[in-house]
């Protein structure tokens, strides 16, 4: 069977876990896991994509990420081939160090992203590395001892996780502890990665009395979550696959872009600091990448840019095509 495609688009929550080959260890010491955080946080800072939760087990990772400015699978691209490149160097091996592709779970926030926040970051004390939730409180490969205040606030949105459970700095921090502290008891949750379980459904009836369920195993949410989710991934699909049949690539892109912000066409791929050129090379990626599914990394090539600068025009262009109203599907009157 065929594998599926991901589902993606600004704002949505992944629960995303990573194992090494044949559950090998992929973080053999701190200058592996130090590496691998650091190359973390520099990507997220980059594309401007949020993390609420993360921790590192010896043969895995968990990450719970919001799309930003940039796909989720250019984030993980980026993050995995080049600590695999690295990792590679530093042991002189050769071949894949990752088991297969990455597992990403869309999350319904509502529902799930306070349990995720606490399955993530008890997995260390779920799989041996501390003895005790005090311990887990100075462990350093995840984000809870960040939240605790005990560690430089680094990969997670620290104060819009803790706004979650309190106004106030200090009780927010405590309400989380405890928080946390009540999960200990919960066990492994295999609904919260998978293991086999429905772990998404509705009721309809197929007009004979029968309930039936609705599920999809990319997506952890309500039935009516999923549906909405596949709808728009439905929707994102077939946009894109008009743009194809009217044959609208990144030649046509230039000059709708080039018209719209009364440019010559070669200012728009022109790489310069000159505002009309950072305008128009602007809202060329964000449409090519949210639009037409270009990657960050084809476009860094096509402009001659490094893949942040990409990251930070989308940003910029979306910003652009909101203030002025512009639809992209409705200028080629898709």
């Amino acid at each position: 069977m065929p594998r599926q495609p991901r589902i993606d688009a600004p704002g949505i929550l992944h629960h995303i876990n990573c194992r090494g080959i044949e559950r090998r260890r992929i973080f053999t010491d701190d200058n592996a896991r130090d590496d691998f955080v650091n190359r973390l946080t520099t990507i997220l800072a980059e594309t401007a994509t949020p993390c609420y939760a993360w921790a590192l087990i010896p043969n895995h990772f968990h990450l719970l990420l919001r799309t930003g400015t940039i796909p989720i699978s250019t984030v993980m691209r980026r993050l995995l081939t080049g600590y695999a490149v690295a990792f590679n160097h530093r042991h002189k091996r050769s071949g894949h160090l990752f088991q297969n592709r990455y597992k990403s779970i869309v999350c319904q926030d509502d529902l799930y992203l306070l349990e995720l926040i606490r399955y993530i970051h008890l997995n260390p004390l779920r799989a041996g590395l501390v003895q005790s939730v005090e311990e887990l409180s100075i462990f350093s490969n995840s984000g809870h001892r960040q939240l605790l205040g005990k560690g430089d606030a680094g990969i997670i949105v620290a104060d819009e996780v803790l706004a979650l459970f309190g106004n106030r700095h200090s009780a927010a921090q405590s309400n989380y502890a405890e928080f946390i502290a009540a999960g200990v008891d919960q066990g492994s949750r295999p609904e919260l990665v998978g293991g086999g379980l429905v772990r998404s459904m509705s009721r309809q009836n197929d007009g004979a009395g029968e309930c039936l369920m609705v599920s999809d195993e990319r997506i952890l949410g309500s039935g009516d979550f999923v549906e909405s989710i596949l709808r728009q991934a439905e929707i994102q699909l077939a946009a894109r696959q008009q743009y194809r049949s009217k044959g609208f690539g990144l030649d046509e892109l230039t000059i709708i872009v080039s018209g719209l912000l009364n440019v010559d066409s070669y200012q728009v791929k022109t790489v310069g600091k000159q505002p009309e050129k950072v305008r128009a090379r602007s809202l060329f990626c964000y449409w090519a990448v949210r639009e037409l599914g270009c990657t960050a990394t084809a476009l860094a090539q096509e402009l001659g840019m490094s893949q942040p600068a990409v990251s930070q025009a989308v940003r910029r262009g979306e910003m652009l095509a909101a203030e002025q109203g512009w639809t992209l599907a409705e200028i080629v009157k898709l």
